[in-house]
């Protein structure tokens, strides 16, 4: 059944974090010399920048969607390899750092934590560290393929460009059937924040 109030909280907490997420790309991107993202008006926090309408509904309605993924042209760097390395991390790492100061307002300031701004805040720590473990997964198209590739030799590359096709497919496997071990990271992450 679909909760009002929950989707009241949850939208604006949702595109702050989608946004934040991003913009990182974009910024780390254009910090290394590839101007893909700011030609694109990719390089802002202003989150229309950043959503993309279904993926966003899909997010409130059913906790899985996305956002529209930043352009970027690794040829731009002068490392490219690396490069796209530090590209596909800084999303999750801006997640996961987001997570981090959120919480460390939730701990040290005096809420009451059965209040509405409480319950915002611990649900947007929980949001950030969920899209930050999930874009982990080494899978195309997430931040986790990308900084696998980074590691694997260059004639393991084409695993990946094969994985590719079937990226939204093993997307739905692990959301089906491997939902309760990223859970278990998230609580495990959430906890040692809060």
């Amino acid at each position: 059944m679909f909760d009002i109030s929950f989707f009241i909280i949850s939208l604006p907490i949702l595109l702050i974090v989608i946004t934040v997420h991003e913009f990182s790309h974009a910024l780390v991107a254009d910090r290394l010399g590839d101007p893909t993202p700011r030609l694109a008006g990719r390089l802002t926090l202003n989150p229309i920048a950043h959503i993309d309408p279904i993926g966003l509904l899909m997010l409130v309605l059913i906790r899985f969607g996305w956002a529209k993924p930043v352009p970027i042209n690794p040829y731009n760097f002068h490392n490219p390899r690396q490069g796209s390395l530090l590209v596909s991390l800084a999303g999750p790492v801006s997640n996961f750092l987001l997570a981090w100061i959120i919480a460390v307002f939730y701990r040290t300031l005096p809420l009451d934590y059965s209040g509405l701004l409480a319950q915002a805040m611990s649900y947007a720590i929980w949001i950030s560290l969920a899209l930050g473990v999930f874009n982990l997964i080494p899978i195309p198209p997430l931040d986790g393929s990308h900084i696998l590739e980074y590691f694997l030799p260059p004639h393991q590359y084409e695993v990946m460009y094969r994985l590719q096709q079937y990226g939204f497919m093993l997307l739905i496997f692990i959301i089906l059937f491997a939902s309760p071990l990223l859970i278990a990271v998230i609580e495990f992450l959430y906890r040692l924040l809060v």
